[in-house]
């Protein structure tokens, strides 16, 4: 059964994890911005982690559904409902035949993730469905969704099946996902960053500049990264650098002195000096940056960026134990 977009909202596109092991052929990894955040809503409607579904920046949008289906949701402070049934995130919910589901907003962030069980079936490039808007493959015809466009969804799981059995009457499920992963948008945006391979060619004013002062996020940002406008960062030194690799999350200060946070969409390779790097577990704060916002670096080590990741993924197991127990 189909998925059609009725109302396509800015920016819609269809994302799953991303493309792995093609980045020394120059492909951008892409997937979700928040990638955490689409597996949670995966997990809660019955689909493997890694399943696509749709990433949506700014509200106004409007999908029909041809059956039955579960759907959950994560991200920036949205209104989502079907039919007069409020969805709030991280829930799992029930949408039937003909029902018409709405988002509008946000209040608060920039960017929400809409995961359906089953998944959309567009055909992998490169082993993911996610949708590359620079280079124009992926997901459908390598563009955001517009008006009338129909996706084919896939095969339900059983646990899906399960849930619609489970939420025939009450349609939104009593359960949900912590509240920190459903509903990532800041009031204040702290991130916290590890130091870059060129820190050593910045000086201690510079460093410190970053990790005090505030930077205001440029209008000039999109999936690609996130401009910042704010105190100039400047090197200590002249000396030419080579390109090198660059990843999601890769900080580089370009001439003029303002700060570039690199996202899923980012180059592979990079000539800037990269002063830090935001750790994992924050690039679902970075994906919900909007134009004027403003955001505050902070420095931790290594060791502890690594212990915020291995613990968050030892709760994310101990998530997926309790949505399975829902299932005997």
């Amino acid at each position: 059964m189909n998925l059609i977009v009725t109302r396509e909202g800015f920016q819609t596109t269809i994302q799953d994890l991303g493309r792995i092991g093609f980045r020394q052929f120059g492909v951008s990894s892409g997937g979700a911005l928040d990638l955490h955040a689409l597996r949670i809503a995966n997990l809660l409607t019955g689909n493997a982690e890694s399943a696509a579904g749709l990433e949506f920046t700014q509200g106004n949008i409007r999908l029909r559904f041809e059956d039955e289906r579960i759907l959950s949701w994560c991200g920036g402070d949205y209104e989502v409902c079907v039919a007069s049934h409020l969805i709030p995130p991280g829930h799992s919910a029930l949408v039937l035949s003909e029902d018409e589901l709405s988002i509008s907003g946000p209040r608060q962030g920039w960017r929400g993730w809409l995961a359906v069980s089953g998944g959309i079936a567009v055909p992998p490039v490169l082993g993911s469905r996610s949708t590359d808007l620079r280079a124009n493959f992926g997901g459908l015809e390598g563009r955001a969704l517009r008006d009338g466009d129909e996706l084919l969804l896939g095969e339900q799981s059983d646990f899906a099946r399960s849930l619609i059995d489970l939420l025939n009457e009450r349609r939104v499920s009593s359960w949900s996902s912590p509240a920190e992963w459903s509903s990532t948008a800041k009031t204040k945006s702290v991130l916290r960053v590890i130091r870059g391979c060129d820190w050593d060619h910045f000086n201690a004013s510079t460093h410190h500049a970053l990790t005090s002062e505030t930077f205001a996020v440029s209008p000039d940002s999109d999936r690609m990264g996130v401009r910042f406008n704010g105190p100039e960062l400047h090197r200590n030194d002249d000396v030419d650098l080579v390109s090198e690799a660059v990843a999601p999350g890769t900080v580089q200060v370009p001439p003029g002195g303002q700060p570039i946070l690199l996202l899923g969409d980012c180059q592979t390779i990079g000539g800037y000096p990269k002063i830090a790097h935001v750790i994992t577990v924050d690039l679902s704060i970075a994906a919900q940056l909007r134009p004027e916002e403003t955001v505050q670096f902070q420095e931790i080590s290594l060791p502890e960026a690594h212990r915020l990741l291995f613990e968050r993924e030892q709760e994310l197991e101990r998530f997926r134990i309790g949505l399975s127990l829902r299932n005997e």
